[in-house]
């Protein structure tokens, strides 16, 4: 009988495709859902870098690109993290990929061994753990708490390292939770890792530019980091180019290579006009990046207003990203006829078919308590989605 490998069998479906399929399934059946599960921004690619795409394939930006990435896109990404990171990089000390997501999991692949473990704060991004599972790894998830802000302490990272620890991934802004960690919190875990010389750090900065707070904190900036941390970003979330395909690392040349020898054997190089667009995007006037950001505070604080005026959802106040993550636990052991509330996943499946509302349920996160809602859509969608979901609450009883 045919068998998947191993190491398929070790891996999770991404909960938020499958719930955003189980959403659009339920759209074909003419039901009006709305798909609060989706982390992708709402606005559209900005035009200038459309029609940096559309001149890319006019000028013929249709053969095989280097694999690293072309260089005038390396050296626009250099010079954006001394622009805006206050970080010297080299252009062989950045690789461009296919989206954020290749180059998390290229990092991975280049670093962590059979049996290594890597620590990761909870609730986490779905991908992470996965990604170390399919690296051989061993994933060693950190709970957080929700009075922290789900971020994690100098204290609770010092308890999870062992002698086969070898990467801590953070995410910051944080995906699922909105929580972005300032340099001072960042300077206390450097503290930890310090004494740890042999742990790399993977920082996922991907929702840099959806800040809240003002400047964009980053643990390579920290005394002795940066030779032993890998920056993850890219254009999707920025930018509104999710489609686009395009992400980037900045790490020491040594990992960079190894990544580029990884990458050259299992996707080549990066779309052209990709990159074209990228280009643009770096180069170009960046309003559009703070109208998208304005737009996206303003719903933050429409979503948090409104979720918290439900009785049993404890809320705190995301500073980053676009997404919400209440905790629901005050709604476990309640029932609506009989339907009842057990997990997070329950109580994330009653909200769809009771509600038509789309969220994650927490257990996806490492945080069974809560769930995930992405306020990445218009005004009029968070009012009707939250109303939705308050009647849900009051029948459950």
């Amino acid at each position: 009988m045919a068998q998947l490998s191993d190491r398929l069998n070790r891996l999770a479906p991404s909960a938020t495709l499958a719930m955003s399929q189980k959403s659009n399934e339920m759209k074909a059946q003419g039901i009006d859902v709305i798909n609060m599960s989706v982390g992708e921004p709402d606005f559209m690619t900005p035009e200038p870098i459309k029609q940096a795409g559309i001149k890319a394939i006019e000028d013929n930006y249709s053969k095989y690109s280097p694999v690293p990435g072309y260089l005038a896109l390396r050296q626009a990404i250099v010079d954006k993290l001394a622009r805006e990171n206050h970080l010297t990089y080299t252009t062989k000390e950045v690789i461009v990929g296919t989206g954020g997501k290749q180059g998390v999991c290229n990092a991975i692949l280049a670093l962590v061994n059979p049996g290594d473990e890597v620590i990761i704060p909870a609730p986490y991004w779905v991908s992470y753990p996965q990604m170390v599972k399919l690296a051989g790894g061993t994933p060693v998830a950190v709970r957080t708490a929700f009075e922290n802000d789900y971020k994690m302490t100098p204290e609770q990272l010092e308890s999870a390292i062992t002698p086969k620890t070898k990467m801590l991934i953070i995410c910051s802004p944080s995906n699922p939770t909105g929580s972005v960690y300032t340099q001072a919190e960042l300077e206390a875990l450097a503290v930890v890792l310090r004494k740890h010389p042999e742990v790399f750090v993977l920082s996922d900065e991907i929702y840099e530019h959806i800040n809240y707070v003002g400047f964009q904190a980053s643990i390579a900036a920290c005394e002795g980091m940066k030779e032993r941390t890998i920056i993850c970003n890219g254009v999707s979330k920025a930018y509104a180019m999710t489609g686009w395909r395009l992400g980037w690392v900045a790490a020491p040349e040594w990992i960079v290579k190894g990544m580029n020898k990884l990458q050259g054997q299992y996707t080549s190089g990066t779309c052209d006009v990709s990159q074209m667009a990228a280009l643009a995007a770096y180069q170009g006037d960046q309003q559009c990046v703070e109208d998208m950001r304005n737009g996206f505070e303003r719903r933050r604080d429409l979503i948090v207003k409104l979720a918290r005026e439900i009785p049993g959802l404890k809320v705190n106040v995301p500073q980053g990203a676009f997404y919400l993550f209440p905790m629901c636990d005050a709604f476990f052991g309640k029932r609506c006829g009989d339907t009842v509330i057990k997990t997070s996943t329950d109580f994330s499946m009653y909200l769809l078919q009771k509600a038509h509302v789309a969220t994650v349920a927490g257990d996806a996160f490492g945080e069974p308590n809560g769930f995930r809602m992405s306020y990445a859509t218009s005004d009029d969608n968070i009012r009707e989605a939250l109303r939705r979901i308050k009647e849900a609450c009051a029948s459950l009883i």
